[in-house]
């Protein structure tokens, strides 16, 4: 259940509406599309981590200051730099401005990591307190679906608003970057099933990777009827209405204002889940990367107070900025996750040449989505996917793999006169 709730962020709550109204009677392959690039590749981190025994032997592949910044740059632009922000601003526009008006948005912000630091005070008991306490108040989602589901708002469109509906499905999955938040959350995650006296490896894997498939059911429970919702109405809207009003609208049709109320509770929930996650992995992360000098402590309460005033400056300009690192390190850091999932005893050269591969065409890649015309970049294959990375990966993986044997075949050449000698 506490897996569950942190995937379960509220940006997840308004996605799969928006793709089934996108999609029509299509509805269903946008979903599944959508659901293996999101969920699916944030399953695969979880047991690429328990392959290997943590997150950050994940990440070491590539060196240890190299894996110190890539972690620290995953934990920042997934924690207070962008994520844990959102979650307030989030919950002010879709749980406190319909329900409650004449709420300032800058004491609401204050109430709410006043709160959040309250939950993520104590390490141990995070994962305890999202998953037997948040949780089950966080499932009263699924009244509303079956609300959908028995008395539909009509049938979905013949017709899908858009080309693809399984491209558009993957590269809205593969955006959502829950791969990269897994590996912060896998931090608490393992700390707490530790803690409880699961200390050997064998233990951890069966009592975190059951976890992790009962989670991903329920994530495709939930997402799957929220995006069946989107596309009974898809005969009545575009894909012109903004994501956020189209739940609401759906939420409004189905159950009134007591619907609008009680989605409200579950988007507050989902941003509290999600916020306390990451705001207790990051603080964890950080105590351990600095050795104990700074306590768990200190970091929770610097985390929350950043978050509290980000929250309340113009946060579409920090997403704005954090999107492009966020693009740049996202694919070598699915290509280590790849690598202790399939080949964890890889040497580390050719995992290091395969995130290079992988490092330099996400940053070409992300140049030209950002306007510098680079060329050949957009003839790469799986470009239009955002998948563009995968065979440079493979390229320079091989090349470090035959360079070295290259170097060894030279060397003893090259050592035979001496050996003679």
């Amino acid at each position: 259940f506490a897996l569950f709730s942190m995937f379960f962020g509220a940006g997840n709550v308004i996605f799969p509406p928006f793709l089934g109204l996108e999609s029509g009677s299509q509805w269903v392959s946008g979903f599944a599309a959508y659901f293996i690039a999101d969920i699916g590749l944030a399953m695969l981190a979880m047991f690429a981590l328990l392959r290997v025994g943590s997150s950050e032997a994940v990440v070491s592949r590539v060196g240890q200051i190299p894996a110190a910044v890539l972690m620290s740059a995953i934990i920042l632009c997934v924690g207070p730099m962008v994520a844990i922000p959102r979650t307030s601003a989030t919950t002010y526009e879709m749980a406190i401005v319909p329900n409650l008006s004449g709420v300032s948005p800058v004491v609401f912000s204050i109430l709410f990591f006043a709160l959040i630091l309250a939950l993520c005070i104590r390490e141990s008991a995070v994962v305890d307190i999202v998953g037997k306490i948040l949780t089950p108040l966080l499932l009263g989602l699924f009244a509303i679906i079956i609300k959908g589901v028995i008395t539909p708002l009509g049938e979905p469109s013949a017709l899908p608003q858009i080309a693809n509906v399984a491209v558009t499905g993957i590269k809205a999955g593969y955006q959502t970057m829950d791969a990269l938040a897994a590996l912060p959350f896998g931090i608490i995650v393992l700390q707490s099933v530790t803690a409880k006296g699961y200390d050997s490896g064998r233990k951890q894997f069966r009592v975190v990777g059951g976890s992790a498939v009962l989670a991903g059911i329920l994530l495709l429970a939930v997402y799957m009827g929220l995006a069946y919702l989107g596309a009974t109405v898809s005969a009545q809207y575009t894909n012109d209405i903004g994501r956020a009003q189209l739940i609401m609208v759906i939420i409004e049709a189905l159950m009134g204002k007591v619907g609008m109320v009680l989605f409200g509770v579950v988007v507050g929930l989902a941003c509290v889940t999600t916020a306390v996650a990451l705001t207790s992995s990051a603080a964890a992360y950080f105590t351990e990367l600095c050795r104990g000098k700074v306590s768990y402590k200190v970091f929770v309460i610097a985390i929350c107070v950043f978050s509290a005033v980000v929250s309340n400056l113009g946060l579409d300009r920090i997403v704005a900025v954090a999107a492009p690192v966020l693009d740049v390190i996202y694919p070598p850091t699915l290509v280590l996750i790849f690598i202790s999932l399939l080949a964890p005893h890889l040497p580390d050269r050719i995992s290091r040449g395969a995130a290079i591969g992988a490092l330099l065409t996400s940053v070409l890649c992300t140049l030209t989505a950002n306007g510098v015309a680079i060329p050949l970049v957009e003839s790469l294959p799986l470009y239009d996917l955002g998948l563009s990375w995968l065979i440079p990966a493979a390229v320079f993986g091989l090349a470090a793999s035959l360079l070295r044997s290259h170097a060894r075949k030279a060397e003893k050449v090259f050592s035979k006169p001496n050996e003679e000698l």
